[in-house]
This record gives structure tokens, C-alpha cells and sequence, in this order.
């Protein structure tokens, strides 16, 4: 199956701050994928690379063919994988809910 006819998934991530006690959050990755479960591979697979390259002081890489990738890297954070969720994008305001967040 051709990539840009898979559906598009929003994966969303727990995550929570080492730095500061109390502060946390929603990581978001979007891409697509034949499965929920390739969906978080592919997001797991994405933030490990954006990580290993900031640690080599290197460019993030971004824009993979199947559409995942990361603009960036933000040390002082920890994602909860196992909490993991992922489904069908609708939105980009998907993981608001009726806790109050800044964006």
C-alpha cells in the first residue's frame, strides 16, 4: 500500500516534567500508518532519533517519507510510552480536555 493512502494518526503521549515538580502535559505526534500500534512504533521511533541527535549536538531529522518526524527536542521532559494513545486525526486540538492548558 502506497504510504500517502494509509490514514493519517495522532499519537498522544503523556508526559510530565523532571525539572519542575507538578508539571505536565500532552506530547503530540501525527503521521501515517496501516495500525494504531505501527502509529506509536513510528512516533516512539521518530522521538528517539529526535533525541539521540540533539545528544550528539546534531540537526533533528525530520520529515520521513511515511510523514513522521520531529521539529524539535525538549531535555527535562519524560514520556509515559506505555500510556500511549493512539487513533484516527481529526483535529489538532484532539487531546484538549476539560483541564485548562496554555498553548
Amino acid at each position: 500500500m502506497d504510504v500517502m493512502t494509509l490514514p493519517y494518526f495522532e499519537v498522544d503521549i503523556p508526559i510530565r516534567s523532571t525539572e519542575t515538580r507538578g508539571l505536565e502535559g500532552v506530547h503530540v505526534f501525527t503521521g501515517r500508518a496501516d495500525s494504531r500500534s505501527a502509529a506509536v512504533k513510528a512516533a516512539h521511533e521518530v522521538y528517539d532519533a529526535a533525541r539521540a541527535a540533539a545528544g550528539a549536538g546534531l540537526e533533528i531529522p525530520h520529515g520521513r517519507p511515511d510523514s513522521w518526524g520531529a521539529c524539535g527536542y525538549r531535555p527535562g521532559w519524560e514520556l509515559d510510552w506505555p500510556a500511549a494513545t493512539a487513533g484516527p486525526w481529526r483535529s489538532p486540538y484532539s487531546w484538549l480536555n476539560s483541564k485548562t492548558y496554555e498553548l
